[in-house]
């Protein structure tokens, strides 16, 4: 299998797999929208999802690591690219994928141990306040620092960097990178939700825009795998 034709499969793959697992998150756990609410809460739902949700969580994870093979294949199809270009590119890509997976990796590992040392009728308050502690610091650690703000911002950095590649190559048509050069944009600006004046509540325009920028580089991705096939 050729480079072109890898990086064509997983481009189209990637978001397919991405969105069926955040859609299925999002009908069973009410993801994203339950993270705002309280710790016991969060795990009550968590532990009524069972053995499911936690495989759920665990393909979302696995979602995050395609991008790694994705963005050196790319850039391996780009090859008439600079090659300066390409190596950064890749690069980028592959830490992208690294600190998301990072970020997601704690549902299915860390967060159904919490789980039951919290609905545990023994507990006491103190053992119960100190589940809510580590929940939510790793909520705000692994899940808004290294997954969401650094995610976002290596997503957006590496969109960016292939859709120049794929404006200097005739692998596809020059305009295909284009799009890819927005979105990446948009997508690192949405990496700014929690910091500064917002890191409280979160900045509600790239709380807005953030899933709209998803959407819309899922169907850049498709369009750019298609165009590869082509």
């Amino acid at each position: 299998m050729s480079a072109t034709t890898g990086a064509a499969i997983l481009l189209i793959a990637l978001p397919i797999a991405f969105n069926a697992a955040f859609a299925t998150l999002a009908a069973r756990f009410d993801y994203p929208d339950i993270l705002r609410r309280p710790t016991s809460e969060v795990l009550a739902r968590f532990s009524e999802g069972g053995t499911g949700l936690v495989l759920t969580w665990w393909g979302f994870a696995l979602t995050a690591v395609l991008l790694a093979p994705l963005a050196i294949l790319l850039s391996a199809a780009s090859d008439q690219a600079d090659p300066t270009l390409l190596t950064v590119a890749a690069t980028t890509g592959v830490l992208a994928a690294v600190v998301q997976f990072l970020g997601l990796i704690r549902w299915p590992f860390l967060v159904p141990y919490l789980a039951k040392q919290h609905a545990d009728p023994h507990a006491s308050e103190a053992r119960k306040e100190a589940v809510d502690v580590v929940f939510q610091s790793f909520n705000r650690y692994l899940g808004v620092a290294v997954g969401e703000h650094l995610g976002y911002l290596l997503t957006g950095a590496w969109s960016i960097l292939a859709g120049v590649a794929l404006t200097q190559t005739d692998v596809v048509s020059g305009w295909v990178g284009v799009p890819g050069v927005a979105i990446g944009g948009t997508l690192a600006l949405c990496s700014l939700e929690f910091v500064g004046r917002g890191e409280r509540e979160g900045w509600k325009l790239a709380a807005g825009v953030t899933p709209i920028a998803y959407v819309a580089w899922s169907l850049w991705l498709v369009a750019t795998g298609v165009a590869l096939l082509a």
